[in-house]
């Protein structure tokens, strides 16, 4: 079997990528879920490259005949998944900063202890609201 320059540069582009992805896991500034994600993406890149013969595979798993339109929707398709869940992790991300900054606004007013104090009398009246019912 001759190697093409395309299946050797390829899966070793991706076994960098995957180094890359699970190092960031490592210095936990990616998660597990993202580190498989990035290991599924370029592990199918690596495959492909190896092994073309797995696109008439995929063309027939999707019901598309001519490989290639399998392989640019397969793909397109992850890409969205993608695109969904970075979304889904910027929203995240905004409550969190959201929540600092009322926060960081209520230690600047003073109110911070206030608030605290209001939910200790809140459950301090529940308390005893409910000894007395009882």
């Amino acid at each position: 079997m001759t190697l093409t320059p395309y299946q050797i540069v390829a899966p070793i582009i991706s076994l960098l990528a995957l180094a890359y992805a699970w190092n960031l896991v490592i210095r936990k500034k990616k998660s597990i879920l993202e580190a498989c994600f990035w290991t599924i993406f370029w592990g199918a890149i690596a495959g492909i490259a190896l092994d073309p013969s797995v696109l008439h595979y995929l063309s027939e798993l999707t019901g598309i005949a001519n490989q290639e339109n399998a392989v640019i929707v397969t793909f397109l398709g992850i890409l969205f998944f993608m695109v969904f869940y970075l979304v889904m992790r910027l929203e995240e991300l905004e409550r969190r900063y959201t929540k600092i900054v009322r926060s960081l606004a209520l230690r600047e007013a003073g109110l911070e202890g206030k608030k605290e104090e209001y939910k200790a009398n809140k459950e301090d009246k529940e308390h005893k609201e409910a000894a007395e019912h009882a």
